[in-house]
């Protein structure tokens, strides 16, 4: 899964000219939390956040009275406090190698660029998106975890084990397990009841860890 097929898009861009107070109103109406900043090309020439313009904007103790803070909020232009040097992504970029630069850098989005040119935006609520479909988290179904022995062939027992009952495997996912030569695997199954199909998978995995049926509305 590439990161072209999962960017937010289209993309809200503000000018270096746009004022704080003008990129506050715009994160406010799209309910976005940061905006690339293009120069008269199109060209991507730097990011400000929320939480940029809301240390730009002064605190409650500044000696400006109301009417000050409102002229310098709408006259700053986001060129004073936008991040120039960005780390931003491109469309063929893998999904997770994506995700793994933003938990890296603990930034919670990137802009997606074509040449120099803002094409999408790459943000946690996407990859949370990502995550909830990979665990089948919006069907209903018997979800197990359990513990199974990283072996050649073992998942194809698995699946043949689980389509023998009738079983229809919704998702499946392996993680590392804490023990050598053991991994911690996820699946949820629809079309079988508990019982039968812990009974048709116990011969192949190591033990259980979690069952329970979980319903969708």
């Amino acid at each position: 899964m590439l990161v072209g097929n999962r960017m937010s898009k289209p993309v809200y861009t503000i000018s270096p000219e746009t004022s704080l107070d003008d990129a506050l109103s715009i994160m406010e109406k799209e309910h976005v939390r940061r905006l690339p900043v293009v120069d008269r090309d199109g060209s991507l020439v730097g990011i400000v956040t929320e939480q940029d313009l809301i240390k730009a904007s002064p605190s409650e103790a500044t000696l400006l009275d109301k009417w000050e803070i409102k002229s310098l909020m709408s006259t700053l232009p986001v060129e004073k406090v936008m991040t120039r040097q960005m780390i931003t992504l491109t469309e063929d970029v893998l999904l997770e190698e994506a995700a793994r630069i933003m938990a890296d850098k603990k930034v919670s989005g990137l802009p997606v660029v074509r040449g120099n040119k803002v094409v999408g935006m790459l943000t946690e609520s996407d990859i949370f998106k990502v995550f909830l479909e990979m665990m089948g988290a919006r069907q209903s179904g018997i979800r197990l975890s359990f513990l199974i022995a990283n072996k050649p062939g073992q998942l194809a027992k698995l699946s043949h084990a689980v389509s023998e009952i009738g079983g229809d495997i919704i998702t499946m996912g392996t993680f590392t397990g804490s023990q050598s030569g053991i991994g911690e695997m996820m699946m949820k199954v629809s079309g079988v009841s508990m019982d039968v199909l812990k009974e048709a998978i116990a011969p192949f995995i190591v033990e259980i860890l979690d069952a329970r049926e979980t319903k969708v509305v």
